[in-house]
């Protein structure tokens, strides 16, 4: 490769990185932010409904998530973090749940079993009518998810571009193995 367009690949990817920096930065701000919003309004939901009314006690003795983070993996190797929805089955899970039909006796009545695959909200918990500051925080946090995940992504995309302008630099140095002879 020449050295002009090696320069020019240089400039482009110091361009990317320092954009890529900008926009982590901005992102780690956001995410320290709604971390603390999320913790304001479960102080204040806690007030609210009285300490010991939102805690560990409350907790369903089987919890479910309600969101899982998958990471997938592009052509380049660059690795992305996505926040997906625990309800969303794969296509392993969807299919019938029993192998046979079963004949049964008597009067049809219907009787449906409660689906596992759907979580439970959280919320419901802490009783029927919460408090608006406890809905808040659980948004809070469910931003402050997507935005981790957002920033682990950005992050290998800062790693992997500072081993390229490595790269970029050593073959610029083979080169122009004496930069100040000129």
């Amino acid at each position: 490769m020449a050295e002009p367009a090696l320069r020019a690949e240089l400039d482009s990817l110091y361009l990317q990185l320092l954009g890529d920096l900008e926009e982590l930065e901005t992102k780690r701000a956001a995410l320290n932010t709604r971390v603390e919003e999320g913790w304001l309004s479960l102080a204040q939901a806690r007030y609210a409904m009285g300490a010991k009314s939102v805690g560990p006690l409350q907790y369903a003795s089987r919890m479910e998530p309600q969101v899982c983070v998958s990471a997938s993996e592009a052509q380049d190797g660059l690795q992305t973090f996505r926040v997906i929805k625990a309800d969303s089955q794969t296509p392993e899970e969807v299919g019938p749940r029993e192998a046979a039909l079963r004949r049964r006796k008597g009067p049809t009545k219907t009787h449906e079993q409660e689906s596992p695959a759907a979580p439970q909200d959280p919320l419901n918990w802490f009783g029927i009518l919460v408090p608006h500051s406890l809905r808040q925080a659980q948004a809070s946090f469910r931003d402050g998810l997507q935005l981790a995940a957002d920033i682990a992504s950005l992050q290998t995309r800062i790693s992997w571009g500072r081993s390229q302008l490595r790269g970029l630099q050593k073959k610029l140095k083979q080169l122009d193995p004496d930069p100040g002879a000129a």
